[in-house]
């Protein structure tokens, strides 16, 4: 496969906003070069046959089925997916034969796990024939054929990036800060473990919908404005999610907003804020080692009083807090990078799932290949 790829990675996340194109030059191993990201938005009438698709999938019980829209609604998928990448060559001056492979997440339709059964629709092969480039798709399904879980899959690229880190101290410990936060810990000998850590953005988010009429607390300026209620905040903290030893996936059900009687507007921002902040270092303490640099990314690092409390819990134990644009990445395009550079590792044949981030037994590889010019002999290569 040769040493250096150049991938393109395409991310359509669970908010169903749109698609994510970013382009890495990587062995799929220690060295990244990070090139440009593009988001091309969903208009809301393709939004809605999204949400409908999630309700069409409710009853598959094979990964084959394409129950009620989901037929058309893959095929469009595939081709607004084909029009992203050629948007993308097309800003950048680049042509399908500069790019040796794409990576294709899809869009995730239905995750149960328990089941053994994890279904992203989304058409390789057509994606592979429209673009005139080779493309890896369906990266999850090996994983949990061999007793994992089949997510996270971003762990693998978190280490690379790590690698990249030459002058922060380890343990390096990388924080999602979306609806839920999730961390991935890599350890000074490069082991990696990964895990759901705490509630993020969405209780805040809930809340400040219900009290103030908005649906985020943009900069966290409204938190800013009130004051810590310590007892509602230990009432959260006090969880048994963080007690256990047992580490879990987080549904955005398993914590719910305070009462509009528990707390003032700006005293339940800011609460909540702090108990998104002390909630990732609860959740740190069931590492082997204590971090020693956080990097952040997702929108939570972009509110402040979220970032200025966890810089200031994280000191106590002698840890440095950065954004991911701090240690000189785009929070961003890390999910749309890291699906770039697993496509490398699918051709490579290396490991895209661990023991300590899936609960697979033994490192597993993944992901289907499909070939351009097995299927349009004429595409530029």
């Amino acid at each position: 496969m040769g040493g250096r790829m150049r991938a393109i990675g395409l991310m359509s996340g669970t908010s169903m906003d749109g698609i994510d194109v970013a382009m890495l030059e990587t062995d799929g191993e220690s060295f990244v070069e990070r090139g440009p990201f593009l988001i091309i938005p969903y208009d809301p009438a393709f939004r809605d046959r999204l949400k409908q698709g999630l309700e069409d999938a409710r009853t598959m019980t094979e990964r084959s089925a394409r129950p009620g829209c989901l037929a058309e609604l893959e095929h469009d998928l595939t081709l607004r997916h084909a029009g992203a990448v050629k948007a993308f060559l097309g800003a950048h001056n680049l042509s399908a034969g500069e790019i040796d492979v794409i990576g294709f997440h899809g869009q995730t339709v239905l995750h149960r796990p328990d089941q053994r059964l994890t279904v992203q629709i989304g058409d390789g092969a057509l994606l592979a024939r429209e673009t005139g480039i080779d493309v890896v798709h369906d990266m999850r399904a090996n994983d949990m054929a061999h007793g994992g879980q089949g997510a996270p899959l971003v762990p693998a690229y978190h280490a690379a990036l790590a690698a990249s880190l030459k002058q922060a101290a380890r343990p390096i410990c990388f924080v999602n800060i979306g609806g839920i936060s999730n961390l991935t810990y890599i350890g000074a000998e490069g082991e990696i473990l990964a895990f759901d850590s705490g509630p993020g953005n969405a209780l805040i988010d809930q809340w400040v919908e219900v009290n103030a009429g908005v649906p985020f607390d943009q900069g966290g300026r409204i938190a800013s404005e009130g004051q810590v209620l310590m007892d509602l905040a230990e009432r959260y903290l006090d969880h048994p999610f963080f007690t256990t030893d047992q580490r879990r996936s987080l549904d955005r059900s398993d914590f719910r907003p305070p009462q509009s009687d528990e707390a003032g507007l700006h005293d339940g921002a800011r609460t909540l804020a702090y108990v998104t902040a002390a909630a990732i270092l609860r959740s740190a303490g069931h590492l082997p080692h204590a971090p020693q640099t956080y990097i952040i990314s997702g929108g939570g690092r972009l509110n402040r009083t979220i970032m200025a409390d966890l810089t200031e819990i994280a000191a106590r134990s002698g840890a440095t807090v950065l954004t991911a644009e701090e240690a000189g990445f785009d929070g961003d395009a890390t999910e749309a990078e890291a699906w770039a550079y697993l496509a490398v590792r699918s051709l490579k044949r290396l490991p895209l799932t661990f023991p300590g981030t899936t609960g697979v037994k033994a490192p597993v590889a993944g992901g289907v290949l499909a070939r351009a010019e097995a299927l349009s002999p004429s595409a530029a290569k």
